[in-house]
């Protein structure tokens, strides 16, 4: 099969053949109709620093993918072959103290999809039945590879209740587009939606945002207590960039609360003091997806008229990932899709 590799250290990847994966007993041999990039994926492509402490090369990377189930293992039982299903990434052991009380996304030995195994930037993938997420028939590929990234916007969300509320959404990427659909479709009063790239702004308003903010024209912590006058109720930190943290705790109001989803290349400096303590507020980590709840949530929401649609901007053969990422750094684009 052809698969994309992150075949050694520094910027790039190569596409070259090698073997389908073997399945194990409690596994199931897919073959990938469509895949998509994640930032993850950027980060792992352009090798920053967060990439370079955490991935052993060489590796398959991506993460995010949709298919059909062509084999399956002995002590496979839910999952038939024919089945069309997207991946869930966290792979837990089922077996840990945090997976026995409900907690296997963050699994005492959890490992990560394309991350720390071989990932779905490839023709087949092996996953074990408990990952499999199996879809409607009816639903195309290219639209179910983007769940996973739906999932992780569910859990950030969810984490607190936004209806009614004034929130701010920092990072307008994929993630961050299907949590300003995920707050207007809740409820939210104001979402008010901060990047640096004017092409996201303008599909973050045209899904639901209430106000837009280029942080690289104006300062969004002043344009938001300009406008809320208080502050926001909620903050969503989806960007994974330091000045992005830093306001949107400067623009949060006192006894509020934040979710912070975004993976920072570094480590970053916050004045904890007069962003958190002094100012009373909550503060969750979202680490993907909460398993299976968001996946259960993400489903209901689509059966509901959730569009997930909207996101996906462009598809490329698999043999064009450098113009995919290329595009991908320039920020003008939704989700990508690849199609292997």
């Amino acid at each position: 099969m052809k698969a994309l590799w992150k075949a050694k250290e520094g910027k790039g990847a190569e596409l070259k053949e090698t073997e389908i994966p073997k399945i194990k007993p409690n596994e199931v041999l897919i073959k990938i109709k469509a895949c998509s990039i994640c930032g993850t994926d950027l980060h792992i492509f352009e090798w920053d620093k967060w990439a370079e402490s955490r991935i052993k090369t060489p590796m398959i990377f991506g993460h995010e993918f949709a298919g059909e189930v062509i084999k399956k293992g002995s002590l496979v039982e839910r999952t038939e072959i024919g089945d069309h299903v997207s991946g869930e990434t966290h792979l837990a052991d089922f077996n840990c103290f945090q997976c026995s009380i409900g907690n296997a996304h963050i699994c005492e030995n959890l490992k990560i999809l394309g991350v720390d195994t071989n990932g779905s930037f490839a023709e087949y993938i092996a996953l074990p039945e408990k990952n499999a997420i199996i879809n409607d028939k009816k639903f195309p590929h290219e639209i179910a590879t983007a769940q996973e990234p739906l999932g992780n916007a569910v859990h950030t969300v969810f984490a607190q209740d936004v209806s009614a509320k004034k929130v701010s959404v920092f990072g307008c990427g994929p993630i961050g587009l299907s949590a300003i659909m995920l707050c207007k479709k809740l409820g939210a009063t104001e979402i008010i939606a901060v990047d640096v790239n004017d092409y996201r702004l303008k599909m973050a308003e045209k899904l639901g945002a209430t106000m837009t903010i280029n942080a690289l024209k104006e300062d969004p912590a002043k344009k938001i207590l300009e406008k809320t006058k208080r502050g926001t109720d909620v903050f969503l930190e989806i960007s994974g960039h330091e000045n992005s943290l830093r306001k949107g705790f400067e623009a949060l109001r006192p006894g509020g609360e934040a979710a912070i989803l975004g993976v920072f290349p570094d480590e970053v400096k916050l004045d904890v003091n007069n962003a958190i303590v002094f100012k009373y507020a909550t503060v969750r980590g979202i680490n993907g997806r909460k398993l299976f709840d968001s996946w259960i949530k993400a489903k209901e929401l689509q059966r509901n008229g959730f569009d997930l649609s909207k996101i996906i901007t462009h598809k490329f053969k698999l043999e064009e990932f450098e113009k995919a990422f290329e595009l991908m750094k320039t920020g003008n684009c939704g989700k990508i899709v690849l199609i292997p």
